[in-house]
């Protein structure tokens, strides 16, 4: 009984680790749209987020099935708590990163407004954090998932920087509103799916110790 236990496990872990590096492939797309251009891509984009979308259903399915068969206790209990809570963030990271590229194809239809460094940068802090995330949650690292905790800082920092520049461009010319705007939201979207990720990363701790963050 307990050797099906860890194996049913082991197969929801993996399938919540599969789904958020699935959403962690919808980022450099999404920065291919944003960045470059590319809106060639925002369909792709959508197709993956659709198997997001299945991968949630399927996973939580399994963990109610666990909880049904099995009924877990101590840290058994508390992975099934952790992949249940974190499939609607996870879910939530591929809606905004969708959202980033749809926004990103409207604005790929007119002159840029700016380069969009920062922006640049946060996806690349986002696909970094992701990996680190991934890692900390299958080698139950409770250090560097807190060490993805404070990457998302540097997101926010980033976040915040754009609004401000942004609001530059808005005094100087009215005629740059629309976009701007745009563009806020766009930073937004990033910043959410950090928050996210956060969000993921914050259960580590009770999962692997027990013990909440004071």
């Amino acid at each position: 009984m307990r050797e099906a236990l860890e194996t049913d496990l082991r197969a929801v872990l993996n399938g919540a680790l599969n789904m958020l590096g699935t959403v962690e492939r919808m980022l450099p797309l999404a920065g291919e749209v944003l960045l470059h251009g590319r809106t060639e891509r925002l369909e792709e984009i959508r197709a993956i987020d659709r198997e997001v979308d299945a991968q949630e259903a399927q996973i939580e399915a399994e963990c109610l099935r666990i909880i049904a068969l099995h009924q877990p206790v101590a840290r058994d209990l508390r992975l099934v708590a952790l992949i249940l809570k974190s499939l609607s963030d996870i879910e939530r990271m591929g809606d905004y990163t969708v959202h980033v590229a749809e926004d990103g194809a409207q604005l790929a239809q007119q002159p840029a407004l700016k380069r969009y460094v920062n922006l640049a940068r946060m996806l690349d802090r986002l696909g970094e954090m992701s990996q680190n995330l991934r890692t900390a949650i299958a080698d139950r690292d409770v250090t560097r998932a807190e060490a993805t905790t404070q990457m998302d800082d540097e997101v926010d920092d980033l976040y915040e920087q754009i609004q401000r520049e942004l609001v530059t461009y808005m005094l100087e010319d009215p005629r740059n509103i629309s976009k701007a705007l745009m563009l806020m939201r766009v930073g937004r979207s990033l910043e959410r799916v950090g928050d996210h990720m956060e969000n993921v990363a914050e259960r580590v701790r009770y999962w692997v110790t027990g013990q909440r963050e004071a």
